[in-house]
């Protein structure tokens, strides 16, 4: 896709199966074990078998590669396998990869997964712990001496700047914290599964990084996540009503740094963000009131407010008022607040559930699902809608 141009990608591909393991704080198997569940769900519900499987997509920071996944699942030839970097940003982009093999012909099906013990294994946000030396990763010892060690961190320094331009004081963020874990408590697979909260709740929750609060910071997780990708016109013939890719997008910023973006003209919004914002509604023809429902990566809850002004659903320093007004549905698994921390993989599930009919917060006629990858970093997005 052209960032000056539409593409024709839309309307080729379509998600048609997903799967997932439950979602702790300890699976107690290792990780290819749960990519390989994860997998196996996802072509059970997308009614295939490992043999119709010609594809692979997964994410850097990934201890499960491809060729080894599809060994343990049983899955045969490969024509197509690929890894998306940056992190939480990959999400959409894995589906996004898997839509451009099949609509080129070069796979007939794909999957997309991502499996990880975040929380018993390895912490994100735990901080920088004995990095490799990379040219990318420079940039990040001129923060950590000053104490920016974690994403937590990295994040605070955006959303400080957030408040401090549009005169908001730190509670505005919790809107987003309220609104994940009200869907989250009605969510059985949601780690907070009936543990709704209030903004009270929020405002009393200790500080992680000022003005980041512990509820304004998204959870660690184990578990896996798979999502299958075929044709459109092999969708139809498939048990589950298909996901259409209506239209995919990866972006970067200009002097686009890994979380760490200090150095720009301002750090009230997400760039990388806009420039996917730009793509999606450039490619599909919509526009932001032509969403039904949003799910937006909300690894730390600023980001959000800031997603939903760079997509022009509000203006900007009006996110948390909008989140409040429920002018859009948002979230409905929980998000990676409630629900569980899968890199945004999770939620691409909930936007096909959502174009289902089948979300445990089913939003009435949902059409169209607009979702969003990692923010701070290079990403990625996705509208899905329904089938004709």
């Amino acid at each position: 896709m052209s960032i000056r141009r539409p593409d024709s990608l839309g309307g080729k591909a379509a998600v048609v199966g997903i799967g997932a393991t439950e979602f702790s704080k300890n699976s107690g198997r290792s990780e290819l074990k749960l990519a390989v569940e994860a997998v196996g769900a996802a072509l059970d519900d997308a009614g295939l078998t490992p043999a119709d499987v010609d594809g692979l997509v997964t994410f850097t920071m990934d201890t499960s590669p491809e060729i080894t996944v599809a060994q343990a699942a049983g899955i045969g030839e490969l024509s197509f396998f690929s890894r998306i970097h940056y992190g939480g940003g990959a999400a959409c982009a894995t589906v996004q990869q898997a839509a451009l093999a099949v609509a080129s012909g070069v796979a007939d099906v794909v999957v997309c997964y991502r499996a990880f013990n975040e929380r018993s294994g390895r912490r994100f946000g735990s901080g920088v712990q004995r990095r490799e030396p990379t040219a990318e990763g420079a940039a990040l010892g001129w923060n950590l001496p000053s104490g920016l060690l974690t994403p937590a961190s990295w994040v605070a320094v955006a959303a400080q700047r957030y408040l401090h331009t549009y005169g908001l004081e730190p509670e505005v963020f919790g809107q987003v914290a309220v609104v994940d874990r009200r869907h989250a408590a009605r969510n059985p697979a949601a780690y907070f599964h009936g543990q709704p909260i209030t903004l009270a709740d929020h405002a009393a929750s200790r500080w992680i990084v000022e003005p980041l609060r512990l509820l304004d910071c998204c959870q660690e997780t184990d578990g896996g996540q798979a999502l299958v990708v075929t044709s459109v016109e092999r969708a139809r013939d498939l048990p589950r009503p298909p996901a259409v890719v209506v239209a995919a997008a990866q972006g970067a910023g200009r002097s686009q740094e890994q979380m760490t973006s200090f150095y720009r003209d301002g750090l009230t919004g997400l760039p990388e963000t806009g420039v996917v914002a730009r793509q999606l509604w450039r490619s599909s023809g919509l526009a932001p009131a032509d969403i039904d429902v949003g799910i937006l990566y909300d690894h730390f809850t600023p980001f959000v407010l800031m997603q939903l002004e760079e997509f022009g659903f509000c203006g900007p320093g009006e996110g948390g008022a909008f989140v409040a007004a429920d002018a859009l549905p948002l979230n409905t698994h929980g998000g990676q607040l409630g629900e569980a921390y899968l890199h945004g993989m999770n939620g691409i599930a909930e936007a096909v559930r959502q174009i289902r009919g089948t979300s445990v917060n089913q939003v009435a006629g949902a059409a169209r699902s607009l979702v969003t990858a990692g923010t701070g970093v290079p990403t990625s997005g996705l509208i899905l809608g329904a089938d004709g």
